[in-house]
């Protein structure tokens, strides 16, 4: 199983695959630079050399690389739009020069002018960042919680995004299951349906990585809120059935849950590794 976390690179982005390995982490995902605001330096030559290094002497594969929270490549405003493209074709640039193979990305929020426009807006961008970009990051679509005015929330709406955007192979999907739960996709009880329909109307061939976080709100709550595995409304039986889905514990297992007095990250691996009935590899 290859599982991990969102993994910081305070200091130097080298300094997360330190902090993955620390974990017990045999994949991560980070942000290449700041998420919380525009401007960003180009990564220092020494930083690359020294995070390939590492990557490359460690047992962990794959990397994953996550948009930053600013980016809205759904919306109307255009100088907000135009920063939002620029940002994607960047971190597709970074994800070359370090030689990570996906970059996860929020489809957006459409600002109220409706899902054809937000649609329009989306693939747009996507097409133009991926078919001008090296051939060696795959953009991953993730799916969403259902928020007002949001794209992506089911595999049919991912699947018409999709069908939509030139470029198609570089493009692929990241399911994340308190999102998915939220939307209404009930991972306690309807695994094998919820693969099936994904197949059937996405393709498992495009489904690169799996975020795997637990749900503070109810089944269709429409409510992004992770938390800890097997503490939220999803619960430990549901995470045991989704790690039983071989469809789905073969991939990449990113988890973005939290870290308070209840549990940490090394917390969370354990629980993972227990719920799916195997022995972690530290």
């Amino acid at each position: 199983m290859r599982a991990g976390f969102h993994v910081s690179i305070a200091g130097s982005i080298d300094k997360a695959v330190d902090r993955a390995l620390a974990m017990g982490c045999n994949t991560f995902q980070l942000f290449t630079r700041n998420p919380r605001g525009w401007a960003f330096s180009d990564l220092p030559t020494d930083a690359i050399s020294a995070f390939s290094e590492k990557l490359s002497k460690s047992h962990i594969s794959p990397v994953v690389d996550h948009m930053p929270y600013l980016p809205n490549l759904a919306g109307s405003n255009d100088e907000q739009y135009k920063k939002s493209v620029d940002t994607l074709k960047a971190e597709l640039k970074r994800c070359h020069l370090l030689g990570i193979p996906y970059l996860v990305t929020h489809l957006g929020s459409h600002l109220g002018n409706g899902l054809d426009k937000g649609r329009a807006r989306f693939t747009s961008a996507i097409s133009e960042a991926a078919c001008g970009a090296e051939p060696s990051c795959m953009i991953l679509l993730e799916n969403t919680a259902g928020q007002k005015n949001s794209l992506g929330t089911t595999f049919e709406d991912i699947r018409a995004i999709m069908d939509r955007t030139d470029c198609q192979e570089r493009i692929g999907f990241c399911f994340d299951t308190c999102h998915a739960f939220a939307a209404g996709y009930d991972l306690r009880t309807e695994v094998g349906e919820i693969v099936d329909k994904l197949d059937s109307v996405i393709g498992l061939g495009k489904l690169k990585v799996v975020h795997m976080n637990d749900c503070k709100g109810d089944l269709g709550s429409h409510l992004d809120r992770h938390e800890h595995i097997g503490l939220g409304t999803i619960g430990e039986p549901g995470f045991r059935s989704i790690l039983a889905e071989m469809r789905i514990r073969s991939l990449p297992l990113i988890m973005e849950t939290p870290v308070d007095q209840r549990r940490d990250d090394r917390g969370n691996l354990l629980k993972l590794y227990e719920l799916a009935g195997e022995q972690p590899l530290f």
